[in-house]
């Protein structure tokens, strides 16, 4: 989700909304830079979250920087009758909201305000690979019928196990190993590359 159906990160996002930004600006920096701990990270963005309401998460949520047309792509994906799934490193609660916007299935980080923090809470990116085959095994489809799209570390191994996948703004690392890639604001354009690497052969249908 961040960088990919974000512009940013959703800590960014949630830091600016409540008046925090530089705190959340910190936490992502250094968590980048791994020199801090999931568990000091996610406490600390708990803590910035820590008075909000549902209404006060929505309004974080509706004024996130997304890309352009993310509403518009899990509707056209819809209407073929296909699944849309997000999986993320993202607070679960941050991500579960896109459901509303059209997306199928949602998978963050095991982070809820107002709930205890426990131990192993971030999605990893094996956990990527792991709940897109159950999700294809689910709705009885296989790889072959998948496009991942990505941006950052955590996406390499579901793009080195799927044999379609689009970076969107990506890393270096993820660029090399997309089957396509697509640098700009336009989640819809991302999408259109996806569908083309769908067309080049016969895939299942669900």
């Amino acid at each position: 989700m961040d960088g990919t159906l974000l512009r940013g990160a959703a800590t960014i996002e949630l830091a600016r909304h409540f008046g925090k930004l530089t705190v959340g600006q910190d936490i992502e920096s250094r968590w980048l830079a791994g020199s801090i701990s999931d568990r000091a990270f996610w406490e600390i963005l708990l803590d910035i979250c820590a008075e909000a309401t549902e209404a006060d998460l929505d309004a974080a949520f509706e004024g996130a920087c997304w890309m352009t047309g993310v509403a518009d792509v899990f509707t056209d994906i819809r209407a073929r009758g296909e699944i849309a799934i997000v999986i993320t490193q993202s607070p679960a609660f941050f991500a579960r909201r896109l459901q509303r916007w059209g997306a199928h299935e949602t998978y963050g980080s095991d982070v809820e305000v107002g709930r205890p923090l426990p131990d192993g809470a971030t999605l990893s990116p094996e956990a990527k690979v792991k709940i897109t085959q159950d999700a294809l095994t689910r709705h009885h489809l296989t790889a072959q019928a998948c496009v991942a799209y990505g941006d950052s570390s955590s996406d390499l191994d579901l793009f080195a196990w799927l044999p379609r996948a689009v970076g969107v703004n990506p890393s270096p690392a993820v660029a090399q190993l997309a089957s396509a890639n697509y640098v700009g604001t336009d989640l819809r354009e991302a999408y259109s590359i996806g569908r083309r690497l769908l067309s080049l052969t016969c895939v299942d249908t669900p």
